[in-house]
């Protein structure tokens, strides 16, 4: 269980309102859903921009460090990531717990970005961008405890960040998939960019465990959490609504 004893019972007493709250969270996605017929394409949390797009296109052969530039850019400008490893170390206090949590993460991004790739596994954006939405809804409820609240048991807080890290690789794969890297030198440039994902990801890392560091100290901390996580809550419902939407327009 990753919440503090001290704040079980304050976050119980929370959660009631939570409940109303939720049906606030839906008008945010159908508002989310309007929002993205008006304005086609916005809420590409694995897009790659035409410059980089370009880049990946034309080039052969191995190119290790732009390669890994590519693959660092990727997750510190990805927010669906940071949103998620921001919600996993949210009650994390020690760093052995951290750097446990952070390696399954990485681990499952890795497998399924490579070998998506590698194999080209053709899996439809829009719904793999969706299920990271709700994977970020899954983690903002956790940090509220409301799997105990609701029903009455925890889920595995390892596997499923496993799990999701394995979607969010998959998201990856997909979108470097539509920009046809050439095969020349195609599992050295899928390494690096890997390795660049991981780099990007611990200096991502880094600054949030400073700006916890000294959110922490202050004694209006857990009141203060509670509002995060479900803003950080209704961020996903809104990235989920930005993806289905995008996925019946494009049917």
């Amino acid at each position: 269980m990753l919440i503090p004893c001290n704040s079980r019972k304050y976050f119980s007493v929370l959660l009631n309102p939570l409940l109303n709250g939720i049906r606030v969270f839906a008008g945010y996605v159908l508002l989310s859903c309007l929002v993205v017929s008006l304005i086609p394409g916005i809420g590409l949390a694995h897009n790659v921009t035409p410059g980089d797009a370009g880049y990946i296109q034309e080039i052969w052969g191995v190119h290790l460090i732009p390669f890994a530039y590519l693959g660092a850019k990727h997750m510190v400008t990805g927010y669906d990531h940071i949103l998620f490893l921001f919600g996993v170390v949210f009650f994390l206090y020690k760093m052995k717990d951290v750097a446990i949590y952070v390696s399954l993460f990485a681990l499952g991004h890795s497998i399924t970005m490579l070998a998506g790739v590698w194999f080209g596994w053709g899996v439809n954006a829009n719904i793999i961008d969706a299920i990271i939405g709700l994977s970020v809804v899954y983690k903002a409820l956790d940090n509220l405890g409301a799997y105990q609240r609701w029903f009455g048991f925890q889920p595995n807080t390892k596997a499923a960040t496993l799990i999701f890290g394995l979607f969010h690789g998959t998201g990856l794969a997909t979108k470097i998939l539509d920009y046809q890297i050439s095969p020349d030198g195609l599992l050295a440039n899928l390494l690096a960019f890997n390795v660049g994902v991981e780099i990007g990801q611990v200096a991502a890392l880094a600054v949030i465990l400073i700006v916890m560091g000294y959110w922490r100290r202050s004694p209006h901390f857990y009141r203060q959490a509670y509002t995060v996580n479900v803003v950080m809550m209704s961020l996903g419902f809104m990235l989920f609504g930005y993806q289905i939407t995008g996925y019946i327009v494009s049917t």
